[in-house]
């Protein structure tokens, strides 16, 4: 397949899955609900958080986490009281439990009351450093600033330590970019689409090998470097909107692999 051929398919692979009937079945489907920004981006971090396993499994836990913060996660983040953040204590998905749940709101609390907020952390970062790369560290490292449970630094994957990011690449997939399409919501409009990497997991890297687009063995953060340059071959404004191409032909099997 040559690359005029190659970007025929991504591209029809895109246009096949980048759209609003993708979002119902799909973790994005959680902060969809919502339509104020600070709703969207606590809700959307949340769901990316806890997106491993069975996307049904996901999407069930993630209405179950709305449940517990009176389905307005904004509100809930701010003010909930130590009575109500023990109430999170019974919550449980795979080894996401109810002490991850309580630090996560806490120090989406900090970064609220210190930084402005999740996308203004993300957005101030980006307009430093100009590169996603340092933006990942800082934000990981500003948001175990507080006390907080140890255990729980494992939800949140570390760029330092060489992980492909996959969720916190995919939650800033979906608020940074835009189209016409509506899947993605574009609410941190200072960092350009060009500056994102792909969300890597094992449907992307997967087609992604079987493509000719990713050769290492590893699904690791030079793995998304790779892939995310490919990719960049084809929409240097826009690369990461080929992971609806990826992902969907991998969870729907369109390739042998």
């Amino acid at each position: 397949m040559d690359k005029l051929e190659l970007k025929e398919l991504l591209d029809t692979l895109h246009n096949k899955y980048n759209d609003s009937s993708f979002i119902e079945s799909d973790p994005i489907s959680i902060p969809h609900r919502y339509d104020l920004k600070e709703d969207i981006e606590i809700s959307g971090f949340l769901a990316s958080v806890i997106s491993w396993g069975n996307r049904k499994a996901i999407v069930n836990s993630c209405c179950r986490m709305m449940d517990f913060m009176d389905n307005s996660p904004y509100d809930f983040t701010i003010n909930a009281s130590d009575k109500e953040l023990d109430s999170l204590s019974s919550f449980v998905h795979r080894t996401f439990n109810g002490a991850d749940f309580r630090t996560f709101i806490l120090a989406i609390r900090g970064i609220y009351m210190e930084h402005g907020g999740i996308g203004n952390l993300f957005e101030q970062k980006w307009l430093e450093y100009e590169d996603m790369r340092p933006v990942l560290s800082d934000f990981r490292k500003v948001f175990f600033d507080l006390d907080h449970e140890k255990r729980s630094e494992k939800h949140l994957s570390s760029i330092d330590k060489k992980s492909a990011c996959k969720r916190l690449n995919m939650y800033i997939r979906w608020m940074v970019r835009r189209d016409c399409n509506g899947v993605d919501f574009g609410l941190w409009d200072k960092i350009p689409m060009s500056a994102l990497y792909m969300p890597l997991d094992v449907h992307t890297a997967n087609v992604g090998r079987e493509l000719n687009l990713l050769t290492r063995p590893q699904n690791d953060w030079r793995a998304v470097e790779e892939l995310t340059q490919s990719l960049r071959e084809f929409s240097p404004e826009d690369p990461v909107k080929y992971d609806y191409s990826l992902f969907g032909a991998g969870i729907n099997k369109e390739f042998k692999i």
